[in-house]
């Protein structure tokens, strides 16, 4: 069966069309730029997708779009597929499912209705995610379609580790809560550290995951199932990430609000958008261009480094403290899995819970690789994320044979 994966935004929708038989990506892409007078398709396919098309257009809606993806899936030159018939399910990333989903669902009305009451815990993306959804029940009617929510490998955290400590009624009411994210992430490179550690004879109860992007999270694993992660109920909590200054004391928001005449809504965006590495270096919000700057002597750069490393190292003390131990630290996502000395950096002064690097493992880039030291008693290893496949799976359990 081939799957096509769909990551819809407001304004772009990413695609990947994986064959299930080997797992392989077939062709993907991005259509940008939607609603807006002008836009763009750029379509990978070919051996490891190297070859590429694109066609400037103008996408009207998320609807136009999928057809114009659809059109250059079955392209006599560019194509991939014969027809789209040959396409058996589509998967979606959904960003929020509240406390509605543990996990994945078949789309039916049910599931709509699930994911528009979401949208005020959400109101970025989920509305678009929805948009995606039915647009390729437009255009692919009677094509099984599969919802994969962010949030639903975070929601067996017990309420000690979810709940704020803000009155029950805004709970009750609202459901404020920590939610999370990153959770395909989460599960998909957990399970494969479960399975290599058991492999290997190592013990996998209990397990730290770093998914160390432009957007940063953590979680605490026990015996495969979430217990406590960083992010909350926006992915704004947390580590210190790109452009997002990761938790704060509230009052920080009053503070700069007043002091600079904005909204609350204006200053979140300032948190969200002008913070974390961007905001402290006063470089980039990318950390490839941090180090640089670091290097080249700029002191804001390496204080945005030190704070980022910091924060990450605070939380998986944390989260050995909460789970009573520790037996694995996984790396992942673009820094996670590609900037070796970000990660020894994390590492600095953990030797008290057994973690240790080996720094000539530790030059591993993108691949999957053990990278403590011989004898440590807790394993560190290096695991690439892939957030698609994860999506592609559970559309094929959810589908197959319907």
């Amino acid at each position: 069966m081939k799957i096509l994966v769909i990551n819809a935004g407001s304004s772009s929708l990413k695609y990947q069309l994986i064959d299930m038989d080997t797992q392989l990506v077939v062709a993907k892409g991005l259509a940008e730029r939607i609603g807006m007078d002008t836009g763009k398709l750029t379509h990978k396919y070919g051996r490891d997708c190297e070859e590429k098309f694109v066609v400037d257009t103008c996408f009207k809606d998320h609807t136009s779009a999928i057809q114009l993806v659809l059109e250059a899936l079955v392209d006599k030159d560019h194509g991939v597929i014969a027809d789209v018939k040959e396409i058996g399910a589509v998967g979606h990333r959904v960003l929020h499912g509240g406390d509605k989903f543990t996990a994945s669902c078949i789309v039916d009305d049910a599931c709509k209705k699930a994911i528009r009451d979401c949208f005020p815990l959400g109101p970025l993306h989920n509305p678009a995610n929805l948009q995606g959804i039915l647009a390729c029940e437009a255009v692919m009617p009677g094509t099984p379609q599969v919802a994969v929510f962010d949030t639903a490998f975070h929601q067996t955290m017990p309420p000690e580790a979810y709940m704020y400590g803000i009155p029950m009624e805004y709970y009750k009411k609202y459901a404020i809560r920590r939610y999370g994210f990153h959770g395909t992430s989460h599960r998909f490179v957990s399970g494969r550290a479960i399975e290599i550690l058991k492999a290997n004879g190592k013990k996998a109860d209990k397990i730290v995951i770093c998914h160390l992007g432009n957007g940063s999270s953590l979680s605490a694993v026990v015996n495969g199932k979430c217990v406590d992660t960083s992010m909350g109920l926006t992915p704004l909590e947390g580590v210190l990430m790109g452009t997002r200054s990761g938790s704060l004391d509230p009052a920080v928001v009053e503070c700069i609000a007043n002091n600079e005449h904005m909204t609350v809504t204006e200053t979140l965006n300032v948190l969200n958008k002008k913070s974390g590495l961007l905001g402290i270096s006063g470089a980039s919000s990318d950390m490839r261009d941090v180090n640089k700057a670091a290097e080249e002597g700029n002191k804001d750069a390496q204080l945005a480094l030190d704070m980022w490393a910091y924060g990450i190292r605070k939380y998986i003390g944390a989260y050995a403290a909460a789970m009573g131990g520790i037996d694995a630290l996984i790396f992942t996502a673009g820094i996670g899995e590609n900037d070796a000395a970000g990660r020894a950096k994390v590492c600095e002064g953990l030797s008290f819970l057994g973690i240790e690097i080996d720094e000539a493992k530790n030059k591993v880039r993108g691949e999957e690789a053990c990278i403590s030291k011989d004898g440590a008693p807790v394993q560190v290893w290096v695991i690439p994320t892939n957030e698609e496949l994860a999506i592609a799976l559970d559309t094929l359990a959810l589908t197959e044979g319907k």
